[in-house]
């Protein structure tokens, strides 16, 4: 009998609108590098990542904006090592107008030492960047249900 290998995310692949707006978006959110583009006319793509490393595959082939009533993709969550990096994000997203679904840094649930900030990208994927602690004092939106479950 063979046991399963354990497994772990290797990249995240998004179909976007529009892959200038979404390329240049992630590039400046999260500090990704373009690693490669290619594609022609309507069906394009762009492979963005960190020290060399593939975190994301853009895919221009949508025609319209993600919707939370569709099955699949819930929001995709981002980690990083404090709540100052989190700042550091979101000063970076303010720039460029982000609306962000809690105003600040909110912890992921009552009690919880974890949180972040939630917001969207040019075609509404939801998205988070949390701390994994820190965040004791932040309120939590939701009580005690997770705040990225519902924003």
């Amino acid at each position: 009998m063979s046991s399963t290998p354990t497994t772990s995310p290797g990249h995240i692949g998004l179909n976007v609108t529009d892959i200038d707006r979404s390329a240049d978006f992630y590039r400046h959110a999260f500090g990704f590098e373009v690693l490669r583009r290619g594609g022609e006319g309507d069906r394009q793509f762009a492979f963005l990542g960190a020290d060399g490393a593939l975190r994301l595959t853009l895919w221009q082939q949508s025609d319209h904006e993600f919707s939370i009533r569709t099955a699949g993709l819930h929001h995709l969550s981002f980690q990083v090592d404090t709540l100052d990096d989190v700042r550091t994000v979101e000063a970076a997203l303010k720039e460029r107008g982000v609306q962000f679904a809690h105003d600040g840094i909110v912890a992921h649930g009552e009690g919880a030492s974890s949180g972040g900030i939630f917001f969207t990208d040019p075609d509404g994927i939801r998205l988070e960047v949390f701390a994994p602690d820190g965040a004791d004092s932040a309120p939590a939106p939701h009580g005690e249900s997770p705040t990225c479950g519902f924003f």
